[in-house]
């Protein structure tokens, strides 16, 4: 349990679980697309000096991704509370891929 959180099946939070239906009824009735659940985005890749790995690669895990009505690419993540952690690889969502998170 993080942050308070109750798990509700696969997902982290209730809340995540009632955006994940709601995202779902959305896709079947045609006001977004191509939905996907726990996508995942390198945000700094591993690094290596002579073949050893000195440091894993950092990634970013986005609760959904989606087409919204428009094809615009949307990347959301389901937030109660905004860890440091998160609000660095935010930051780095949006310098390194362009994309900056929907956050519900």
């Amino acid at each position: 349990m993080k942050y308070r959180n109750i798990k509700s099946g696969k997902y982290d939070s209730e809340k995540e679980k009632h955006r994940a239906d709601l995202l779902k009824l959305l896709e079947k009735q045609g006001e977004i697309s191509n939905l996907k659940e726990q996508v995942k985005f390198e945000l700094i890749p591993s690094q290596k000096i002579d073949g050893k790995l000195i440091e894993r690669a950092c990634s970013y895990i986005a609760d959904f991704t989606y087409c919204d009505v428009h094809g615009n690419f949307i990347v959301e993540d389901t937030k109660g509370f905004k860890t440091k952690d998160y609000i660095i690889k935010r930051k780095l969502m949006l310098s390194v891929h362009g994309i900056k998170i929907k956050e519900v």
